[in-house]
């Protein structure tokens, strides 16, 4: 097998020792992520809406913890990615994005890449948060056997094993909001990529 293309895209060498299972980010900083998905139940949306507020109240009053809301939506073969950037209850960097010929997945995965590659250049940031709609999508960021995606996710987690690395109570916690709930900061963004 020619192997010409394993030394121009190193990330597709399945036998490349960043891919090995000791060297998974999220078995190495395990303590660091969370995933929070929501839940069919008005009972239980209720809840993790109101898990949802009280993030923002707390963000609000904290220049150490970041908050990430992001969505992605393609019509007519062109993808539009945004994504919101706050610290301390202002939005600091708002990003747009556009594509074609691009999965869904691909889309949604290049917003959080690309929004965590700004977030982890910040001085004093202990805590991200990401609000999003696709959270399925993020845990394929940490599924190395995933080759389609492996160019995003080595970038990812280059940028968060640094992050981590500088302080070892560091931590990403990702949380699902779907379109359907309305949470009023996911939904405004929503709106926005449909605009456009």
């Amino acid at each position: 097998m020619d192997n010409k293309f394993n030394k121009v895209f190193l990330s597709f060498d399945p036998f490349n020792k960043k891919f090995a299972p000791d060297h998974h980010l999220i078995n190495i900083f395990s303590s660091c992520f969370f995933f929070h998905i929501s839940s069919q139940s008005n009972k239980c949306l209720n809840v993790h809406i109101q898990a949802l507020d009280n993030i923002t109240l707390t963000f609000s009053s904290n220049l150490s913890i970041v908050l990430i809301v992001a969505d992605a939506s393609i019509k007519n073969q062109v993808a539009t990615f945004i994504s919101h950037v706050y610290i301390y209850n202002k939005q600091i960097i708002k990003m747009i994005h556009y594509t074609v010929n691009v999965t869904t997945t691909e889309a949604k995965l290049f917003t959080i890449r690309y929004s965590i590659n700004q977030i982890t250049n910040l001085q004093g940031i202990r805590k991200i948060v990401v609000i999003t709609d696709f959270i399925y999508s993020n845990r394929k960021f940490f599924n190395y056997s995933l080759h389609l995606f492996q160019v995003h996710m080595v970038s990812i987690s280059n940028k968060l094993r640094r992050f981590f690395d500088t302080n070892n109570s560091n931590t990403i916690e990702f949380w699902e909001c779907p379109s359907w709930c309305n949470w009023v900061l996911h939904k405004a963004i929503n709106r926005e990529t449909k605009k456009y």
